[in-house]
């Protein structure tokens, strides 16, 4: 490999355009990370008519046209993830999804929250695959392959599998607290929830043949802010996993997500992304042997014995989702949601600049808000930090938030001069 990726923005007219500060899609190095799609006629500026079906539909469309924008296809997806209002119209926008993946399908993660922007009921995000890189001029291995695995010890779904890998990352499906064997969700409360989660997560990735220390970001989905500490007993039952991580204290990047109702009436599901050292073929050997973990923590943002505040691998930057915490203190920033939002954006500059990058290099942003009615009041404060409007970006309305906050922001970032060993 040579030369260097660059964070690169796109936009189409055929998709909805100039309705938030942000991008359609932000490419760098081998994925493509797209802004979530509201089902929004691109012509209209809109929400189309109709019920779930119709706006599962358009959200799809949408997608689509990003994807074709950047001559790109469907089967380029590795991860598509699905907010719906109403846990119940999964199943209707399930039978949509598979009408745009009629064979392939990808990693998946569904789950309900509180609100969406302009009163939406469902928006879907997705992740790109994108094998000729961001090097100006020069294709990086446009031939690269995605690699699929399903395993009988951890649930099967038709509509999802279980891991996508491509170039350095696993991706897998959020996986719910299912009995493989039986198929139904185990028996017991939030701990045996848990913990099944977990298993099955462990299960997939030593499938693979990969150590349950190469997971670079969880991301947990709670029904209820109350379990949280039951599900932290269990978590740190599982991290650090090894010898080795457990010397230096290594737990992944994270996220705790409240939704408001899961598939199969589950308390929790958990979603990981995996290192992947060896790549997908046909990368060259002395380009992805060796490749190592980097994570990171700084005394200017606040610090989790549970999670590290930024997990490099490769050529991306994972951050645990930051909350309006000032880090001297331990305390809740003081005054309304702009106050809150520019803290947990102070935060993620602190982390950002404490690795030698900047806010330049985000390429993605995920918004948590209690009150989906304060996005104007957050974008004002958003547009300080991101003038350009750069990043991918989502938004979703919770009914609750750690530490009782109005907003928790978390961002992906890229990693221009990669781990070690460095090309």
């Amino acid at each position: 490999m040579s030369g260097y990726n660059e964070v690169l923005a796109r936009n189409t007219q055929n998709a909805p355009s100039n309705i938030g500060l942000y991008s359609q899609t932000v490419a760098f190095s081998h994925y493509n990370n797209f802004s979530v799609q509201l089902p929004i006629d691109s012509k209209s500026g809109e929400l189309v008519a109709g019920g779930i079906n119709e706006q599962a539909a358009q959200c799809f469309k949408n997608i689509k046209a990003v994807v074709e924008s950047i001559e790109h296809a469907m089967s380029d997806v590795v991860r598509i993830t699905i907010f719906v209002t109403n846990i119940k119209d999964a199943d209707a926008v399930s039978v949509i999804y598979k009408s745009f993946f009629p064979t392939y399908v990808p990693a998946l993660t569904v789950v309900a929250v509180d609100a969406l922007p302009m009163g939406a009921l469902v928006q879907i995000e997705a992740l790109l695959s994108n094998g000729e890189g961001t090097i100006p001029n020069a294709p990086q291995a446009g031939d690269l392959i995605k690699l699929i695995n399903n395993t009988v010890n951890a649930p099967a779904c038709s509509l999802s599998s279980q891991t996508v890998a491509f170039s350095h990352y696993n991706n897998v499906s959020a996986q719910l607290p299912i009995n493989p064997i039986t198929g139904r969700v185990v028996e017991g409360g939030i701990k045996e929830q848990t913990k099944q989660c977990l298993k099955n997560i462990k299960a997939i990735v030593d499938s693979i043949d990969v150590p349950f220390d190469d997971i670079v970001k969880i991301s947990v989905f709670l029904t209820n802010l109350a379990d949280l500490e039951a599900v932290n007993e269990v978590y740190a039952t599982f991290f650090p996993d090894s010898a080795i991580a457990r010397t230096i204290a290594y737990v992944p990047a994270r996220t705790v997500i409240i939704a408001s109702g899961l598939p199969m009436g589950a308390l929790v599901q958990i979603e990981a992304v995996v290192s992947h050292g060896d790549g997908t073929p046909p990368q060259a050997v002395e380009d992805r042997h060796g490749l190592i973990i980097e994570p990171h923590n700084t005394d200017n943002a606040p610090k989790c014995s549970l999670s590290t505040q930024t997990v490099a691998f490769s050529h991306y930057n994972h951050l645990s989702a930051q909350l309006p915490i000032e880090p001297k203190s331990g305390k809740l920033v003081a005054g309304g949601v702009k106050e809150q939002a520019e803290q947990c954006l102070k935060n993620i500059k602190a982390i950002i600049e404490s690795i030698e990058h900047a806010m330049g290099d985000v390429v993605k942003v995920n918004i948590a808000l209690k009150n989906i009615a304060d996005i104007s009041a957050v974008d004002s404060v958003y547009a300080t930090f991101f003038p350009g409007g750069i990043p991918a970006r989502r938004i979703i309305g919770v009914s609750d938030l750690p530490k009782d906050a109005l907003i928790q922001i978390e961002v992906v970032v890229a990693n221009e001069e990669g781990t070690p060993p460095k090309a």
